[in-house]
């Protein structure tokens, strides 16, 4: 039996490979990403349950962004600072921590309250790598006792390396998306403020009435025509231009 346990675990592992490297060379989001990490460590360990960090920049904290039991309150929301319980100091060292059994002895840990996961008994944490430098951390729980191999141990960090530079690309076009909508919602803010500001002067001219009555005749007349003050600002831009052009 043993020779075919063998040649189970290596065919389980080329898959592996062959998976990381697909996911490496796909368009997938970071959170199909992040979806495959987590189905590949529980392929690679057998785990009970996967939970994956992403450092957070801006704060230098680890925030939960997927698991594979639900935990739809504290994806996005429970944050541990780097270097706090195993978790943070797999982050500070950027080094693999196996415990086989009483996780929760380890002088390091320590429990969050939302995460059923920290009362199994088993843990495996590993980072998730790009350049050399962390930007995350993968977990695998066992909830009894459970000896991590080095197959399971190597396979889990050779996940993190390969997976942190997918999943820190998609991250890096990801913020570059989010700052060219912002950078496009700027103009689209500045060209609507010319328009009101065009349209208020020709209500002026056209009313003999202040700026002040000029943007509440606007204001009034998007809320009761439940349209944008733009399309109405343009509507009299509009009328204006074509009563000049028939002069």
């Amino acid at each position: 039996m043993a020779p075919v346990e063998s040649a189970n675990t290596r065919d389980s592992h080329v898959s592996i490979l062959h998976r990381i490297s697909g996911i490496v060379s796909s368009n997938l989001s970071v959170d199909e990403m992040l979806g495959d990490a987590i189905g590949l460590a529980v392929e690679a360990t057998g785990c009970d349950a996967c939970l994956v960090y992403l450092i957070d920049r801006p704060t230098e904290e680890l925030v939960l962004r997927a698991s594979q039991l639900p935990h739809a309150a504290a994806l996005g929301s429970l944050r541990i600072k780097i270097g706090e319980g195993v978790t943070g100091w797999v982050a500070a060292n950027q080094s693999v921590v196996a415990l086989s059994a009483n996780a929760a002895g380890d002088p390091r840990f320590k429990r969050f309250q939302e995460l059923v996961e920290d009362t199994y008994q088993a843990f495996l944490s590993a980072p998730l790598v790009s350049k050399g430098e962390a930007i995350g951390v993968v977990n695998a729980h066992h909830r009894e006792p459970h000896r991590h191999s080095p197959q399971e141990i190597a396979t889990l960090v050779f996940i993190g390396e390969q997976l942190g530079v997918a999943i820190s690309t998609s991250l890096l076009e990801e913020e570059k998306a989010r700052l060219l909508e912002e950078t496009q919602e700027m103009k689209r803010v500045l060209e609507t403020r010319k328009l009101v500001e065009r349209a208020k002067g020709i209500l002026q001219r056209q009313r003999k009435i202040s700026e002040e009555e000029a943007y509440l005749h606007l204001r009034n007349q998007s809320r009761r025509m439940r349209r944008p003050m733009r399309e109405l600002a343009e509507a009299i831009i509009l009328a204006e231009d074509l009563n000049r052009g028939g002069e």
